[in-house]
């Protein structure tokens, strides 16, 4: 059985003039299939904080769940990842995030 990622996003810090993420109230999440060498790097319940350094900070909660009916009622009426999908990848490649060029 296959096992996946779910990566789930928040803005838990902004700099926003009322204090509020405009796309909090949207659900984020992208899934990635996970293979053997994935499995020691991506952790079930892990983490990721990514500070853009002007206020705001991104997080990151990684769910890791076995086959694809967890996965698709897990990313049901994601809107995407706020082109932030990068995080992801970087999270998949490094296991943290780092802004790439």
């Amino acid at each position: 059985m296959a096992k996946y990622a779910i990566f789930t996003l928040s803005m838990p810090n902004n700099n926003s003039w009322n204090g509020k993420w405009s796309g909090s109230e949207q659900k984020y999440v992208v899934a990635r299939t996970l293979v053997e060498g994935d499995l020691s790097k991506i952790k079930d319940d892990s983490c990721y904080r990514y500070s853009f350094g002007d206020g705001w900070c991104a997080g990151i909660s990684v769910q890791v769940v076995d086959g694809a009916k967890e996965k698709n009622k897990l990313i049901k009426g994601s809107t995407g990842f706020c082109g932030y999908d990068w995080m992801v990848n970087s999270i998949m490649k490094h296991n943290k995030i780092i802004c790439e060029d």
